[in-house]
């Protein structure tokens, strides 16, 4: 069973004992931070990325994690990182992805409990970006459509639309993945009307509903993702 398969068919429920998650560091320095959006589209690219990595394959060195992961709940916990902490977290087994000068590294995910500290030791508070105007979506990329109703901090945001790219990769046909893949996993995080958001639920798009452990309440959809791309 390929990882995609695992992803249309996962459980929901944590094995006793073994909560595992995907960490995502998002590069935020003090002096020069980030676009919020610029910022969003790289982690939701990181996180798609490390699942279909050559090396989370079939008798890949990612392979066991990863699929231990995918059958269990979903987790995913944002962190940031600034100067030598952001260099030291290259060191472990992930992928980075920058977006407008904006960068988010998404790691094999593993069992909380075997965290590294690299990644222990940085602060998951403290990721907040003003809002932007990041202007018309480009052609040809998935759309992220963060709800406009539930106000979400840049870190939860960011394990949100990474979740989405994740739902979204097994919709998406082979050839749309390998020209998705070729374009580094690019995709548009933007934030819709309301009346345009329920136009999304109403006709389907691939959507999160969050199991409510930080700042939203259980079943909060939190991102509808939809790929026009031909």
């Amino acid at each position: 069973m390929s990882l995609l398969d695992l992803l249309v068919g996962r459980t929901y429920e944590d094995v006793e004992g073994e909560v595992r998650a995907m960490p995502v560091v998002l590069h935020i320095e003090r002096a020069d931070p980030p676009n919020r959006t610029a910022i969003l589209e790289a982690a939701a690219a990181a996180a798609v990325a490390v699942c279909l990595d050559p090396r989370a394959e079939e008798g890949g060195e990612w392979h066991d994690e990863v699929v231990a992961w995918i059958a269990g709940r979903i987790r995913k916990v944002s962190r940031r990182a600034r100067g030598a902490h952001w260099a030291a977290v290259q060191e472990l087994p992930g992928v980075t992805i920058t977006v407008d000068g904006a960068s988010a590294r998404a790691f094999v995910p593993g069992l909380v409990t075997e965290t590294p500290k690299e990644l222990t030791r940085l602060q998951i508070s403290g990721s907040e970006l003003p809002d932007d105007s990041p202007g018309p979506v480009p052609d040809g990329v998935p759309v992220l459509w963060l709800n406009p109703r539930v106000p979400m901090t840049a870190g939860k945001a960011a394990a949100q639309v990474g979740h989405a790219t994740m739902l979204l990769a097994p919709t998406l046909t082979e050839d749309q993945l390998k020209a998705w893949a070729a374009d580094e996993f690019r995709t548009a995080v933007r934030t819709p009307t309301p009346a345009h958001w329920d136009a999304l639920l109403a006709n389907g798009a691939v959507a999160v509903r969050d199991a409510g452990f930080t700042e939203v309440d259980p079943g909060t959809i939190t991102v509808q993702a939809e790929y026009s791309r031909e």
